[in-house]
């Protein structure tokens, strides 16, 4: 039994291993969600295998040139055809075009503002006043491109002596104050709502986003920006 087990884990990691080289080298940033259910469905092949005396070595062999053959072909055939790829790999989406929210594109990959904030912040993007374009890749990645006044120019460039970037806050998401973050600024609903007239905007239910910070002031983005946004994308 246990030299069956051996047996059958030594030649399911080969064929795991000749599998992968077969379809490419990949980083992980680069997976799609094919290629994490193509690995999921491997893992479990190789796994029920193992513990199942009624699975013989050939049945395991088989199983896995099977699911290979099949993986290859979809990979050759994606790299063929633009539809087969679309299908089984996706496309890009753009979350922000030209310096507006795409709503739509947020909502069909179930992208809340919190959410987004997080992956520009992992790309050192502290402020969306800041981007122009954001892509999300395939994989889940983003890919960001900066209005050309916040690009990369360092301060020895210009013999400046910088001041740190400051902390932004998200106090309006998606139509609703955000109270816990107005508590941590110290910001009262009533100032808040004096400050968005002050602005043009009548209520609060109109904004899509809206970010605050001590250096900056607000700025803010409506569901009509965003609608905007995807009428000129199209």
């Amino acid at each position: 039994m246990y030299m069956g087990i051996a047996v059958k884990l030594l030649f399911g990691l080969i064929a795991l291993i000749v599998m992968t080289r077969l379809l490419g080298k990949k980083e992980m940033s680069q997976l799609t969600p094919f290629d994490f259910v193509y690995a999921v469905v491997l893992a479990g092949i190789l796994e029920e295998s193992i513990y199942d005396d009624k699975v013989n070595l050939l049945h395991l062999l088989f199983a896995l040139a099977i699911w290979g053959s099949t993986l290859y072909l979809i990979e050759k055939l994606s790299k063929k055809y633009d539809k087969v790829r679309l299908l089984f790999k996706g496309n890009s989406s753009i979350l922000v075009q030209e310096g507006k929210l795409n709503l739509d594109e947020l909502n069909k990959n179930h992208l809340e503002m919190e959410q987004l904030r997080l992956m520009l912040r992992q790309q050192g993007v502290f402020s969306l006043s800041e981007v122009k374009d954001v892509y999300l890749d395939p994989g889940g990645s983003i890919s960001v491109k900066k209005f050309a006044k916040y690009d990369q120019v360092t301060p020895e460039m210009l013999n400046l002596d910088p001041e740190d970037d400051p902390v932004n806050y998200l106090v309006i998401d998606e139509g609703e104050m955000n109270e816990e973050i107005m508590k941590q600024v110290r910001m009262s609903k009533e100032w808040l709502h004096e400050r968005l007239q002050k602005e043009g905007y009548s209520s609060v239910s109109d904004i899509l986003y809206g970010e605050w910070s001590e250096k900056n002031g607000l700025y803010v983005h409506t569901y009509e920006d965003a609608s905007a946004g995807k009428s000129e994308g199209n």
